[in-house]
């Protein structure tokens, strides 16, 4: 559970924002609390002032609205994490993993009201993005919170608990910082961040990160896919395979045999007919929005005149990462690194395929397509519709960022955005 909801997310640019406003001051004493949503009328009063820090409150408000409205979802229809005995026997990992819902009392689930699910928290996400958008057009703001102190009502019982925090459910999946002993207290290291406008463009290109493979999932019929393995996420939700998890034995144990029938299940149904033409034109406009809100965070970023507890710091501000400044030249290299994903989704640098000497156009991939069918765009057959001539993507079209990033680029990638 805790892995599904730590998953780990036209601009409205308001000139003339005034920055302070003391729904700005209140909004991390509110967030510990679990307060902030109860007065979102207030913050979009604030923001339509408008005032910048209003706007980023906002912003997150929706945010977590967003998260909590997937997590109680999930929640009421009894998701877990998918046990995954053969991999985790090939990779050495405990496969005695509890893979009974914390809800004690599931309630069914149909391929209707999963897209419904999903749909919502896409919406949650663009309405955050908007105000993370009006946050970050201009003012000069700074709202310090410690994000592993926020509440969330993630079982939607309508009350948010001591434990319903972000630390709570990241626990076990982030190394978090523990707290050290000194004398007789225990004396919590301080993992507070001083939000400002920078950090707003940031957070509004991770609602588009976080928007990105659930639109891309809604853009196609899915439907024989969760039929024939929704099980694994939804145990007892009523699916047409739930009684049928432990099966007998064909090779190895009933379990991992039951595994990788299911495996074969969703490879064979992993054929989705889009039916949503305009979604799916809008996963390749989510994408390129990334990238373009990553170069105006960085402007904003490069323009800061303070060193406040930075989320991600220019080369003359203090790194909160420990052992990790961000130097000039990595700022270049990440430059570069977007410039080679702009011509990749332009369809000007094209992606490599093992089977073929031309490249995928995925500019024509999204342009086109009728259907996405995972194996057979693998395979080859499907992916000759979007071949063609021209420059392919290799190791050398990266070799700044390979330069600089090194083995340590995903770490770069989920930090910059």
């Amino acid at each position: 559970m805790r892995r599904l909801i730590g998953l780990a997310l036209g601009a409205l640019m308001l000139p003339g924002i005034a920055i302070a406003s003391e729904a700005g001051d209140q909004l991390a004493e509110l967030l510990y609390a679990g307060e902030a949503a109860g007065q979102r009328a207030t913050y979009e009063e604030q923001c339509a002032v408008p005032h910048a820090d209003a706007c980023f409150g906002l912003g997150l408000i929706d945010l977590i609205g967003a998260i909590e409205g997937l997590s109680q979802g999930f929640y009421r229809h009894g998701a877990v994490t998918p046990r995954l005995p053969a991999a985790a026997m090939m990779l050495g990992l405990d496969a005695n993993v509890p893979s009974a819902p914390a809800n004690p009392d599931p309630e069914a689930l149909d391929y209707a009201g999963l897209r419904g699910i999903l749909g919502e928290f896409v919406v949650g996400l663009d309405r955050a993005r908007a105000s993370f958008e009006a946050a970050g057009a201009e003012g000069d703001y700074v709202i310090t919170i410690d994000p592993l102190r926020v509440r969330l009502d993630i079982n939607g019982d309508g009350a948010v608990g001591e434990q319903e925090t972000l630390a709570t459910l990241l626990d076990g999946e982030l190394a978090l910082p523990q707290g050290k002993s000194k004398g007789d207290k225990t004396v919590v290291p301080d993992l507070s961040i001083g939000f400002d406008r920078a950090d707003a463009i940031w957070l509004a290109g991770y609602s588009q990160i976080g928007a990105l493979p659930f639109d891309m999932l809604l853009a196609h019929d899915f439907s024989r896919l969760f039929e024939a393995v929704g099980h694994r996420l939804f145990p007892q939700a009523g699916l047409p395979m739930q009684d049928y998890s432990r099966g007998g034995t064909l090779m190895m144990d009933p379990e991992t045999d039951t595994f990788l029938a299911d495996l074969i299940a969703g490879l064979h149904t992993s054929n989705f007919p889009i039916v949503d033409r305009e979604r799916f034109a809008g996963v390749q406009a989510r994408m390129q929005a990334v990238t373009a809100l990553s170069r105006r965070n960085w402007a904003a970023i490069l323009q800061e005149t303070d060193d406040n507890r930075e989320l991600v710091p220019s080369p003359r501000q203090t790194s909160l990462v420990p052992g990790q400044p961000v130097t000039q030249e990595i700022v270049e290299a990440w430059m570069a690194t977007l410039d080679r994903l702009d011509e990749i989704l332009a369809g000007e640098l094209l992606l490599p395929h093992w089977r073929f000497r031309q490249g995928f156009d995925l500019n024509a991939y999204f342009e086109t397509a009728s259907e996405t069918d995972i194996v057979m765009l693998l395979a080859g057959q499907g992916a000759l519709p979007f071949l063609k001539e021209g420059p392919i993507a290799d190791a050398n079209s990266f070799a700044e960022g390979n330069r600089v990033f090194g083995d340590n680029w995903p770490n770069f990638a989920i930090w910059f955005n």
